[in-house]
């Protein structure tokens, strides 16, 4: 039987995993894109700064919507020296701990601070600054509070399984 926590758990993690598997087919795209950049540059003497700027943009929303996928998969960058070693409940409690301390303030750090940043970039309808560059600035520059949102709901559903990895399951012994 799954609990409501367990859905929405499993729910984000779906999420999260769609969009960083999507997110993650750009990586394929940026070799291909920057071997076209360094061919076109090198061999035909010929440069486009939109097509170098498709490299830039394409990194950015790897990192940004991947992010939440990395933190569900246990692979975002931690250092564990004492992590490793715990026992799974003090895991859990540490990872409580992290999500409500750490990562949610941060979270709200981000949305608070760069929402003004990105809604002047909606409101001027924010270009490349280089001649010949990408339009729709303010279209990639709407990835930064799409990050965090989805950084929080990752982090809520890792409270929750860890949460629930604490509480005693029927018929067996608490640790």
């Amino acid at each position: 039987m799954t609990t409501g926590l367990e859905r929405f758990a499993d729910r984000v993690d779906r999420l999260n995993e769609g969009i960083g598997r999507t997110a993650s087919w750009l990586t394929v795209a940026m070799v291909v894109v920057t071997c076209v950049v360094v061919v076109a540059r090198y061999f035909f003497d010929a440069g486009w700064i939109w097509l170098q700027e498709t490299v830039t943009w394409m990194h950015s929303l790897v990192f940004m919507l991947a992010a939440a996928w990395a933190l569900s998969l246990d692979e975002q960058v931690r250092v564990d020296v004492f992590y490793r070693d715990m026992p799974a409940r003090r895991r859990a409690m540490v990872d409580i701990g992290g999500v409500f301390l750490l990562l949610i303030p941060f979270c709200i750090f981000l949305l608070v601070s760069s929402y003004g940043y990105v809604s002047t970039s909606w409101r001027i309808g924010e270009a490349s600054r280089e001649a010949g560059g990408l339009p729709g600035l303010f279209l990639l520059k709407g990835v930064i509070l799409v990050m965090p949102v989805l950084l929080i709901l990752q982090g809520l559903a890792l409270a929750a399984r860890s949460w629930l990895s604490l509480l005693p399951i029927a018929g067996t012994p608490e640790a």
